[in-house]
């Protein structure tokens, strides 16, 4: 379908990369948690955006160059350990009252949207994956139409799943809102996690 070989597997795939637990999931259920539905739909649309750059970049082959130079892979990668782990450490340092009657701060979808966006993108690997996933799926005689088609699904599919996410983790907020310390073990362990995925990034650095 759609010039895709083995299209039920295709579909599979994408399904189980949305599952796995990474910095961009922590940081969309942190918007959600944090500022509601809003909030949580900017932080998918700056995961979208930068994975979509990313599977561009894919197919026009800019993973090529960065095998090219290394060096510019590898500072991009320690930007994004720097750039998880600063974003980890505000969550944790973050002055949150017990208060459940406490509103949240409220920030723009547009704030999430940027620093999802580059968690996205401060993330190389994600090309090297994408360059590395699309063959498994392509015949010999694909076009460029099949990549578009690609392209589509994998960006299609993370939006429902995300948006799901969203909305779930919305319904968790409201229902632990009646306990005090909510808030404060919600944007704390989402700290955890971000440094967690920075200091994981580092270690494959080595």
């Amino acid at each position: 379908m759609f010039g895709i070989q083995n299209y039920t597997s295709f579909i599979a795939a994408i399904l189980v990369f949305q599952l796995i637990p990474g910095a961009g999931m922590f940081a969309i259920l942190n918007a959600t948690a944090r500022n509601g539905v809003g909030a949580g739909l900017g932080a998918v649309a700056g995961t979208i955006l930068g994975d979509f750059i990313y599977m561009v970049g894919a197919v026009l082959g800019l993973a090529a160059v960065m095998y090219a130079y290394p060096f510019a892979f590898g500072l991009l990668q320690w930007f994004g350990v720097a750039y998880l782990c600063w974003l980890g450490i505000k969550l944790l340092r973050a002055p949150i009252p017990d208060s459940g009657n406490t509103p949240e701060p409220k920030k723009s979808g547009a704030l999430y949207f940027r620093q999802a966006c580059m968690i996205s993108l401060t993330n190389p690997k994600v090309i090297l994956f994408f360059m590395a996933f699309f063959p498994l799926f392509l015949r010999a005689d694909a076009s460029s139409m099949t990549l578009v088609a690609m392209m589509a699904h994998v960006t299609i599919i993370s939006f429902l799943y995300q948006t799901c996410l969203v909305l779930l983790g919305n319904v968790l907020t409201r229902k632990l809102s009646s306990w005090p310390p909510a808030r404060r073990v919600a944007t704390r362990l989402a700290g955890i996690a971000l440094i967690g995925f920075g200091i994981k990034l580092a270690v494959n650095n080595r």
